[in-house]
């Protein structure tokens, strides 16, 4: 489209505006490029915290709602959002102006990625712990990693870093790229490095089955340099297929006899998981670190072998590990009142809410696991997985689900029930009630629950403020 011809990035670049700036990745490419020096603008529809403190302390200006002019004082560069559609009044604008445009892969790469080591973690589950842990363990080891992370890191208490050092880690999604780009985000990153956790079916509103999930991962590991390293699941068929086809070097991860890195010896010891690892057959080394569940042992153990290949020692891996303060929004304990603990988690895919649901039963045996979902994303509003959900929660004592919000934008036949839900999970044998709103979720909840209880809620959304407003009433 001869319209769009303007998609590139100009060579001094000196001002930048983002369309959609609010969102996580998007706030973080503004701060980081605020901090090298640029001047920043950018707008969004709803403005709100913490995205807004962060953007405010950083000095960016944000205005609220999208208008042409935001656009007026001529900007050498627009990053659009991927949430952006080419109908949004600042795009018209843009392209009406001439503007030179791009979408967050490509500002990252051009402006902070370019020269260094790119480190991608990539795959259907685990990407926003694993990356955040391997930046974690090279800023421990004193390398001064760059990052753009899908979450909170607590050690450092924000989500990126522009970096001095030579290796940049970030997320390899697998989500459309913008409006003008609907290949994943991962395909515009060229790893040294890479992380492949997992492959489900996942993005309905992207992919229209695993095959289509399949091809995209295909195509990001054929493009990597035959020089790179490929650390692989290999107790993932589809990953450990994929690894097997790769051109660039292999390394497969888990906890088969035969893989070159394997976990055993696991132990639950709350607040910590021991484990020991081994390295082509030979012992590696013995850790313990602050994270539940075999799923996250998964995503150390794939930290640790890209860790090693970059030459760092196992007693600094062990350091980081032990130190590691994890990421808000996963398995985050967000308050305990009268004995009762409010943990919040990001899951939404049915295999992460049965691997979440199992790491608390792991660290908290003796207590009752009341989970509390909100089917929020594009997939989980859909009935895609309307057979899975059941025996996601096998491991809950009690299961209260939320209807969908924002259905509206989603079409009637394709429409996932709560209610439905619910009764299947009766069905089951299981506790579960549907609830309309959150307020009539935290009603029964205060009603329901008592001193030793583990009241997990997941959600990708902020849930209606469900974690502080049920602690309030606790």
């Amino acid at each position: 489209m001869n319209e769009l011809k303007n998609n590139r990035i100009p060579e001094n670049v000196k001002s930048v505006h983002l369309i959609a700036i609010c969102g996580t990745g998007m706030g973080a490419l503004a701060a980081m490029l605020e901090e090298a020096g640029f001047e920043v603008t950018g707008s969004d529809q709803h403005v709100y915290p913490p995205m807004d403190n962060m953007l405010s302390e950083a000095g960016i200006r944000v205005s609220e709602g999208f208008k042409p002019e935001n656009l007026s004082y001529g900007p050498d560069l627009v990053v659009v959002g991927n949430a952006v559609s080419r109908e949004n009044p600042e795009v018209a604008a843009m392209l009406d102006l001439g503007l030179p445009y791009c979408s967050l892969p490509q500002a990252l790469n051009r402006f902070f990625i370019h020269g260094k080591g790119a480190l991608v973690v990539t795959g259907t589950h685990g990407k926003t712990t694993t990356s955040a842990l391997l930046s974690w363990v090279l800023a421990l080891a004193g390398l001064n990693p760059g990052f753009m992370v899908g979450g909170i890191l607590k050690n450092l208490g924000r989500n990126y870093n522009v970096g001095a050092g030579p290796y940049f880690v970030v997320e390899g999604d697998e989500y459309d790229t913008a409006f003008f780009d609907k290949g994943p985000k991962f395909l515009h990153y060229m790893p040294s490095r890479a992380i492949l956790t997992s492959i489900e079916f996942d993005h309905a509103d992207i992919y229209q089955d695993l095959s289509d999930v399949k091809k995209a991962f295909s195509d990001f590991v054929a493009a990597m340099p035959h020089e790179a390293l490929l650390v692989g699941y290999g107790g993932d068929p589809i990953v450990r297929n994929l690894v097997g086809q790769a051109s660039c070097w292999p390394a497969l991860y888990g906890f088969g006899e035969k893989l070159p890195w394997r976990l055993e010896n696991v132990r639950f010891d709350p607040p910590w998981t021991h484990f020991g690892v081994t390295r082509r057959g030979k012992p590696f080394g013995a850790f313990k670190v602050p994270l539940m569940g075999r799923h996250n042992l998964l995503n150390v153990l794939a930290v640790i072998a890209v860790a090693d290949d970059i030459g760092i020692t196992p007693d600094l891996i062990s350091q980081a590990l032990e130190t590691f303060e994890g990421i808000k929004r996963r398995q985050e304990v967000r308050g305990v009142k009268r004995g009762i603990i409010v943990m919040d988690d990001f899951a939404h895919h049915p295999t992460e809410v049965s691997e979440t649901i199992a790491a608390a039963r792991s660290f908290y045996q003796n207590k009752r696991i009341l989970a509390v979902f909100e089917p929020r994303t594009n997939s989980s509003r859909r009935k895609v997985f309307q057979d899975r959900y059941p025996e996601s929660f096998d491991m809950a004592d009690m299961v209260f689900i939320r209807k969908p919000p924002m259905l509206d934008k989603i079409p009637v036949e394709e429409r996932f029930s709560s209610e439905q839900l619910a009764q299947d999970l009766i069905a089951r044998g299981k506790d579960a009630f549907y609830f309309p709103d959150t307020d009539a979720i935290i009603e029964q909840l205060i009603i329901i629950a008592r001193p030793d209880d583990v009241i997990l809620i997941m959600s990708n959304g902020a849930f209606d403020n469900i974690h502080d407003r049920l602690l309030k009433r606790l």
